[in-house]
Formats: structure tokens, C-alpha cells, sequence
């Protein structure tokens, strides 16, 4: 393994994250703090309390999922697609280094930062409500394995957008969505049958639902299907880059 290519890559995309850490770490850290100024204060103080936890600690988690997935996803899109829009892409695809050491670069500094900013917003939320995690562990191997994951996911992203618009359209009209409608803010148990059985179909609620257990001991979901969701969406994406470096699609054209 080509470990001096893959520290090389992995540098590169760290030191752009210093240069800009009013962008990379300020703006999700705050926005998440509003996030429990509005929802922790003026709903919490209508809701006691959900499954037995505090209605400001209960969000926690899926505010941190919330941060975590929309920032693996954008830093690993554009840290793949901009070399790609200068056409340095071409100078990394003709060094002696593999697709997996490619990626691994890449992939490596995106969840890196992300969980930089979701190990930063468990700590900021201690400020705003009693915070306790009753897996330790489980939870920071859950949050590295979302990272991971949802930087490939992103990465794949990179490669499909045509432009820096494309980039948003999937951070922003589907993970985003999906997030708010994945239990961050509420349990399942509170809506209906109906939208009980709908809500099964998001993959996010899996996420969220595995994550509040580490933290709790309560979950939506079983967290054997948790962990089979995320390792099987974890192996998707792997194939699917394997495929791009293989074919060459839109990296070689």
C-alpha cells in the first residue's frame, strides 16, 4: 500500500478544512445551536419529556446525525469533484496509486472532518442539556461507521455531478429531508400505524434509531437491523466505486 500517496490526498483535503474553519466547523456547529435553542427551548418546554428523556436531550442524537450525514456527503462530493473541474484528477489517476488508495485518501479526510464536527456538537450540547451515553463504544463506532459510509455515498456524488449545483441537489432535497423525517425530532411511536409502517421505508430512521440507543438504551428499531442497514448501504457504495474506477465513469472522459 502506497501509504505516502494516501497521506498526501488525505493532507491536501485536511489543510483546505483549516484554511476555511469559519465554513467547515463554525457554520454546522451554529446552525446545530440553533437548532437546540428552537427546538430544545420552544417545543421542549411543551414537551416534557419523549420515551422517558428529556425532550432536549432526545434530539441529540438526531441532531448530530443530522450534521453528520449532510457533511460527509458535501465534503467528500467536492473534495473528489473539484480536481475533477481543474483536471488535476488526471495527475492523481496517472501516479502509481490504486482506486482504493484513492479513495481512501479522500474518503479518509471527509470522515475525518465530519467527525470532528459531530464529536464537537456532542460536546457543545452539554451546555444545553444533560447529556449522558449509556454505550460509549457502540456510539463511537456507529458514528465512525456513519462517517464512513455517507463519505462514500458522497464521493460517489462527486463523480455523477456535472456541476457545483448538482453537487447540493441530493445533500439538500434528499438526505436533509429524510433526516428531519427520520425520527431526529420525535419517536416513531408517536405518529400513527400508517406512518409508523411509511416511515420504515427511510433508511435514515435506521441510522437515528441505532445511533439514540448508544446513547439511551431506547431505539425505534432493533439494533441488529441498524448496524445490517449501514453495513449493507456501507457495501453498496464499495461496489459502486470499485465500478466507477473500473469503467472510468466520468473520471477517464
Amino acid at each position: 500500500m502506497n501509504i505516502t500517496s494516501i497521506l498526501a490526498i488525505y493532507k491536501f483535503e485536511m489543510d483546505r478544512m483549516w484554511r476555511t474553519l469559519a465554513q467547515s466547523i463554525a457554520s454546522p456547529v451554529i446552525s446545530t445551536c440553533l437548532y437546540f435553542v428552537v427546538f430544545g427551548s420552544a417545543i421542549g418546554s411543551r414537551i416534557e419529556s419523549v420515551e422517558g428523556i428529556e425532550y432536549g436531550a432526545f434530539i441529540v442524537p438526531g441532531l448530530v446525525m443530522l450534521s453528520v450525514l449532510t457533511q460527509s456527503v458535501s465534503n467528500a462530493s467536492f473534495g473528489i469533484y473539484f480536481p475533477r473541474f481543474s483536471g488535476t484528477i488526471y495527475e492523481v489517476l496517472s501516479a502509481p496509486i490504486s482506486f482504493f488508495e484513492i479513495v481512501l485518501g479522500y474518503v479518509g479526510a471527509a470522515a475525518t472532518k465530519s467527525l470532528i464536527i459531530g464529536s464537537i456538537i456532542l460536546l457543545t450540547a452539554n451546555f444545553f442539556v444533560p447529556l449522558e451515553v449509556q454505550h460509549p463504544l457502540t456510539m463511537i463506532f456507529f458514528l465512525v461507521l456513519t462517517c464512513i459510509t455517507f463519505s462514500l455515498f458522497g464521493f460517489i456524488i462527486g463523480v455523477w455531478a456535472d456541476g457545483f449545483e448538482q453537487l447540493q441537489i441530493i445533500p439538500l432535497l434528499i438526505i436533509t429531508p429524510l433526516t428531519f423525517l427520520g425520527g431526529s425530532f420525535y419517536s416513531l411511536s408517536m405518529l400513527p400505524p400508517i406512518w409508523q409502517k411509511i416511515s420504515m421505508l427511510n433508511p435514515v430512521v435506521y441510522l437515528i434509531s441505532g445511533f439514540r440507543w448508544s446513547f439511551y438504551g431506547h431505539a425505534d428499531v432493533s439494533l441488529t437491523i441498524s448496524f445490517a442497514m449501514i453495513a449493507f448501504f456501507l457495501i453498496t457504495c464499495i461496489l459502486i466505486i470499485r465500478w466507477i474506477f473500473k469503467t472510468g465513469y466520468r473520471i477517464k472522459s
